[in-house]
This record gives structure tokens, C-alpha cells and sequence, in this order.
């Protein structure tokens, strides 16, 4: 795999694992670490030996949220740069292949915002979640239009707007976490976990998604001709052909 500066990434057999790694910033969010993410989604979606993508922090600091100083008081802020993120994040929620997100430690505003892009989040029984951003008076990203979908209207109003801190058994209720595991077995859960996934077939993963997504803003009517031709490109894939050969 390439070599960035914001990430540290491995591959293992089909999966490939990338650290946010800039532990003197508190693995907070910069410019060059977007570029590097969407760089990074570039080669595992045209990669066919991957199936699976997982991001994590490190063990004290998952994410600090977005790094202010790529913001300055002597030029104007810029919302372009806030663009480029929100375009990695859809990037990162449509990938065709199979997202995870594991948190351990601080898991701060765009941090916690990665968590409502993948397919399974993963937290460290120590994790704690805050979409913090109102109280230092910036928005949250696209987490306003995703979070209430995940967890209600109310719930999400609660969360973005105290900006207050949850633990990861609350998390976990709220479905934010998938799955919750000791620290001193973390790493040994999270692989057990993407092998008993297995195996991951594209196509389908990808059609899924899509349709869930879609399923809040689309009626019935229209959502019936997308499900119809997303269910003809799934039987038509290999993995169904081998099914039923």
C-alpha cells in the first residue's frame, strides 16, 4: 500500500487497515489526512484482492475532530475545504466494499462523524463519543442529516446540540456501536468479528446499502424499480452464479 504522512496503513490478507496517525494532533483531522483518506479510497475500490476497510485511531485517541488550525484569522474561512471533507465522507459511505470504523479512546466530532459512514462500528468498552462541534460554534457536518436517521430526531438534537460526551454502553443503545469489547481483547475480537462477516460479496453489499439509504427519501413506487434493478445486477454477479452452480 502507498506511504502518507495523517495515516498509517496495513494490509492483511483482504483486509486493509488504515490508523489515523497523527498522535502529537490528537489524530484530529487535517486537510493533507482528507486528501490522503480519498487517495486511500481510490486504491481500495479498484483494488479486487480487498473486501474490507477498517479505520481505527489510536488506543487513548481515536479522533480529536477536525484540526483549526488549517483555519486562520487573517484569511477567510474556507467552506471549500469543508466540501473536500464532506466529499471523502460520501466517498467513504458508498464505497463498494465492506466499511468498518473501531474506536478506541476520544472519539470527537469528525471522528464520531466516520461512525455514521461505515457498515459496522466497533468500540473499546473505554470509548467515548461527543459531536462537539455547536459548542465551539461550527456545525457538525452532514452528521445533521445523518445522526437523526441513526438514532431519532430527539436523541440526535440532544446529542449536537450539548455536544455532551457518551460512553460506549450508551453508545452501543443507541446504535452507534455495532459491538463493544474489553480493552485487552479488542484487537483479537475485531478480527474474529470480520471473519465470522466473510465472505463479502460486492455486488450485493453495494445494492444493500444503496437501497437503505435511499429508503427514508424514496416511496414505494420508485423504490420498487430501484430494488427490481438492483436485485438483476446481484443475481447476475459471480457470487450468485457460483451459488447456484
Amino acid at each position: 500500500m502507498h506511504s502518507y504522512e495523517t495515516l498509517e496503513v496495513k494490509k492483511k490478507g483482504n483486509i486493509v487497515t488504515a490508523f489515523l496517525n497523527r498522535p502529537n494532533a490528537g489524530n484530529s483531522i487535517n486537510m493533507q489526512m482528507v486528501i490522503e483518506l480519498s487517495n486511500l479510497m481510490d486504491i481500495v475500490e479498484d483494488s479486487r484482492d480487498v473486501s474490507v476497510l477498517v479505520i481505527r485511531g489510536g488506543e487513548e485517541v481515536f479522533c480529536s475532530g477536525i484540526d483549526l488550525n488549517d483555519f486562520s484569522q487573517n484569511k477567510p474561512p474556507d467552506i471549500y475545504g469543508l466540501q473536500k471533507w464532506e466529499k471523502m465522507c460520501r466517498r467513504f459511505e458508498m464505497l463498494k466494499k465492506f466499511t468498518i470504523v473501531a474506536v478506541q479512546g476520544e472519539c470527537i466530532g469528525g471522528g464520531a462523524q466516520l461512525l455514521l459512514l461505515c457498515d459496522l462500528g466497533i468500540g473499546e468498552k473505554n470509548a467515548q463519543l461527543c459531536f462537539n462541534e455547536v459548542r465551539l460554534g461550527f456545525l457538525p457536518g452532514m452528521a445533521t442529516f445523518r445522526l437523526a436517521k441513526y438514532i431519532g430526531l430527539g436523541r440526535a438534537k440532544n446529542l449536537i446540540l450539548t455536544g455532551r460526551k457518551i460512553k460506549a454502553d450508551e453508545a452501543v443503545s443507541l446504535g452507534l456501536f455495532d459491538k463493544v469489547f474489553e480493552q485487552d481483547r479488542f484487537v483479537d475480537q475485531l478480527q474474529k468479528t470480520i471473519e465470522q462477516l466473510q465472505p463479502f460479496h460486492q455486488v450485493a453489499i453495494e445494492m444493500a446499502r444503496r437501497l437503505l439509504n435511499e429508503s427514508y427519501s424514496t416511496s414505494y413506487e420508485d423504490f420498487i424499480g430501484n430494488f427490481l434493478a438492483a436485485q438483476h445486477r446481484s443475481i447476475n454477479s459471480d457470487a450468485f452464479k457460483k451459488l447456484i452452480s
